[in-house]
């Protein structure tokens, strides 16, 4: 049984088909994707508008999508079925394909983390990379393992979320990261300390062979590391990858120095980001050569702080995944811009909007709100800069350029998710960038 037919269900459902399963896909909604309509030609049965009809009691497996929260017709699984999510039954799967070939099994690198974790993660996969490594890179940022778990791999880097750490059992990465831990997705947990528990089952299972990888000086992230048995290595001021204002430094024997103004990511985030590659990738033995090469090359990811254009003096970036508080604070501070005219708003994932207001108290020129948590960020921003609604994303963009002044930045950074108004957080980035593009007027230099 694969309950959420998602990208990652789909993937288990056909996975569990080419392994000959009885597959039995079920989804809460009917309106679900070409791609899951397909899965009943391949010999799966669809199961929609609900759970009741898929008959979760007689499931030998039931394998659930990161999406799906708890629900009341998982009582009737019966005591001893495994309930796995899709990452617990990819990892298991890529291994056994691998010792049926013959092959030594993937070492697998784990990177969780409230903010950061796409960039990280696509960083650590381009290292591994230089190595000469075949790396499988994806998980939460996009692509399903399970999709790919016939295919030879020497290492396999995974973003995992807090939903998918939910339900693993043998998850054992050799390297887990978690990045930060901040207040997010308190819609789908009790409270933060569920949250974090969640990101920290990805260390259960390590032993003292394996890594662990958290900032330097951070209770809750070490608290979390400490659940394993992992050895713990810190990035970040202060940490065994420290991370200063004009370098990042490999304090580990012998000691390597990056100096920051050759690193191609840039800002105060992306140098934590960058710290915590460089020693997440500690075991694999990389030529600190190697490494600096490729941080003067890697320009991270769409719709991450991305410079969209300049006009009239005006900077526009594209921060669409920035979906918490936390992402959209850090965004806010770490342009280099003195103000910012935010562009944000969505669907409430649940927390306070408090941090963010004094993000804007420090910095903000002024807020232009979109989507169902618009009037509950204008509530919390009260008068500390002048805030406007819009009623898409063509209206906010046209707001905010006539808000900004010369020597501003215009940033959609929304600290909420998408799901309210666009698919997922890249069509909304995408809405954005059409948006800037389109307004009249001079382009002026690149950044």
């Amino acid at each position: 049984m694969v309950v959420g037919l998602g990208a990652s269900g789909v993937a288990a459902c056909r996975l569990l088909a080419a392994r000959g399963a009885t597959v039995i896909g079920t989804d809460s909604k009917t309106d679900v994707s070409p791609e899951a309509r397909a899965l009943a030609d391949g010999g799966v049965t669809l199961a929609l508008g609900g759970h009741r009809d898929a008959k979760l009691g007689e499931a030998d497996l039931v394998v659930i999508s990161p999406g799906v929260p708890d629900f009341a017709e998982l009582a009737a699984v019966r005591a001893g079925v495994p309930v796995w999510g899709e990452v617990e039954l990819a990892v298991r799967a890529a291994v056994a394909a691998a010792e049926a070939r013959g092959a030594k099994a993937p070492r697998l690198v784990a990177i969780g983390g409230t903010n950061g974790k796409s960039t990280t993660t696509s960083l650590v996969g381009a290292l591994l990379e230089r190595k000469g490594l075949r790396v499988f890179t994806g998980g939460n940022l996009g692509e399903p393992l399970a999709a790919h778990v016939d295919e030879s791999f020497d290492a396999i880097v995974l973003e995992v979320s807090s939903f998918q750490m939910e339900r693993v059992d043998a998850f054992h990465p050799e390297v887990s990261v978690l990045l930060n831990i901040t207040p997010d997705h308190l819609d789908r947990y009790a409270d933060f300390a569920a949250y974090a528990d969640a990101k920290g089952n990805a260390f259960r299972r390590q032993t003292d062979g394996d890594w662990a990888v958290v900032p330097h000086g951070d209770e809750e992230t070490l608290r979390q590391a400490r659940r394993g048995k992992a050895r713990v290595v810190s990035f970040g001021p202060g940490g065994v990858v420290d991370v200063l204002e004009h370098a990042i430094v490999d304090r580990r024997l012998p000691p390597f120095t990056y100096e920051r103004a050759r690193v191609a990511l840039q800002g105060g985030h992306n140098a934590l980001n960058v710290a915590a590659a460089v020693a997440a990738i500690g075991p694999f033995g990389l030529d600190p050569r190697d490494i600096a090469e490729v941080l003067a090359s890697f320009r991270g990811l769409p719709h991450r702080m991305a410079f969209v254009r300049k006009r009239d003096g005006v900077r526009y970036y594209d921060d669409s995944k920035g979906t918490n508080v936390g992402a959209t604070v850090t965004a806010v501070r770490g342009v280099r811009e003195d103000r910012v005219v935010l562009v944000a708003g969505g669907r409430d994932k649940g927390g306070s909007y408090g941090p963010l207001v004094e993000a804007l108290r420090a910095k903000g020129r002024a807020a232009v709100l979109i989507g169902e948590a618009a009037a509950a960020i204008r509530a919390a921003i009260g008068d500390v800069v002048p805030v406007r609604l819009a009623s898409s994303m063509d209206e906010a963009v046209s707001v905010a350029a006539d808000l900004a002044r010369a020597g501003d930045a215009v940033l959609l950074s929304p600290a909420c998710s998408s799901f309210d108004m666009f698919r997922d957080y890249k069509e909304r980035g995408d809405a954005f960038v059409r948006a800037v593009e389109a307004l009249p007027g001079d382009g002026g230099p690149s950044p």
